[in-house]
């Protein structure tokens, strides 16, 4: 039987390349996901973007360990010294994001997919 990281791990994974339009017919996900070597950047080798975009295509919301330096794109001046590049992007403001495992990764995004989009604990469907 497969573990919980194991198992998130693989729906993670399996989300690689996926965009769908939310039910308001004008919100879009966007999930780019792969494995890669691990590094001090990033120790869980896992490479991600998760994105929601507005109906021009604008990211809105967004979690990804891209290789920049978020702190000095931070209008709220995150200033934690890590070498992890794991980070959240909301509009214009970037903060440091602590990832904890491929579950807490998803249930992140979406909990603040709902919330910035005034759903509060409802399930959002796709289509």
């Amino acid at each position: 039987m497969e573990n919980e990281l194991d198992y998130g791990l693989n729906v993670l994974l399996d989300l690689d390349g996926y965009e769908g339009t939310l039910e308001d017919g004008l919100h879009t996900v966007r999930f780019q996901v792969s494995l890669v070597d691990a590094t001090e950047n990033v120790p869980h080798g896992i490479r991600y973007n998760l994105t929601l975009h507005d109906e021009t295509g604008r990211r809105i919301l967004g979690y990804d360990n891209r290789n920049h330096d978020y702190r000095s794109e931070s209008k709220k001046g995150y200033v934690a010294r890590k070498t992890e590049w794991d980070h959240r992007h909301r509009k214009e403001t970037v903060t440091g994001y602590e990832f904890q495992s491929p579950v807490a990764l998803l249930e992140d995004f979406w909990r603040d997919v709902y919330g910035f989009l005034g759903k509060g604990g409802r399930s959002y469907e796709l289509f």
